[in-house]
């Protein structure tokens, strides 16, 4: 079993490191950009979730401002990520510096990369086992989409799909600073405490 085991682990090394360099290859031209955008978002200085939350706030503001419809708003999204393709890697030298680019800045880079893989293969892998309960637990899995759909179809009536669109991507952006600091683990940590203390005033009611 250790010799069949070996090989599929090999494998599993060797396609994370073909995806992870083929997707640095991607960001070539891009990596000063990438790097900045890291560091923004893992708040490397106190002052940078105001930042981040005036750039999306400003941006919602303008989408508010405009309301444009949904055929503009895409067309007019697709087109910005058009031009940020054609222009930075063009730009990104001239604004950084060619010349600065050191060995500890590509060890990061290549770890973003391969963080981005690693959590695709992540997301790919909750979309598969939602099939597998599918197939093996078609009950739960009925109940478990129709409770979560009409959850989120409630919340959708109820809030305004532009603010809510607002708090889902400062969140998303917010994340990675979060999750950096140990905001999360805390609040995870003070969520489970709480769940422990009321499992056991139900097991002291039972007793």
């Amino acid at each position: 079993m250790r010799t069949m085991a070996e090989p599929a682990d090999n494998r599993s090394v060797n396609l994370l490191a073909a995806e992870t360099a083929s997707l640095e290859e991607h960001f070539q031209g891009w990596g000063e950009v990438v790097l900045l955008a890291d560091r923004t978002l893992r708040w490397e200085k106190p002052w940078f979730p105001a930042a981040i939350m005036g750039a999306v706030s400003f941006i919602f503001l303008m989408i508010y401002y405009l309301d444009p419809s949904v055929l503009s708003g895409v067309s007019c999204f697709i087109m910005c990520l058009c031009l940020a393709d054609y222009l930075v890697p063009t730009l990104a030298p001239r604004i950084f510096g060619s010349n600065t680019w050191t060995t500890e800045q590509q060890q990061r880079l290549h770890e973003i990369c391969s963080n981005l893989v690693k959590t695709r293969r992540r997301i790919i892998g909750w979309w598969k086992r939602l099939f597998v309960l599918k197939e093996e637990k078609p009950k739960m899995y009925f109940m478990s989409m129709i409770t979560a759909l009409a959850v989120v179809a409630w919340v959708g009536q109820q809030v305004h799909n532009l603010f809510l669109t607002y708090v889902i991507v400062s969140f998303v952006l917010l994340l990675p600073g979060l999750n950096k600091h140990g905001v999360i683990t805390k609040f995870v940590g003070m969520g489970k405490r709480e769940i422990n203390k009321l499992l056991k005033q139900k097991e002291k009611k039972n007793e």
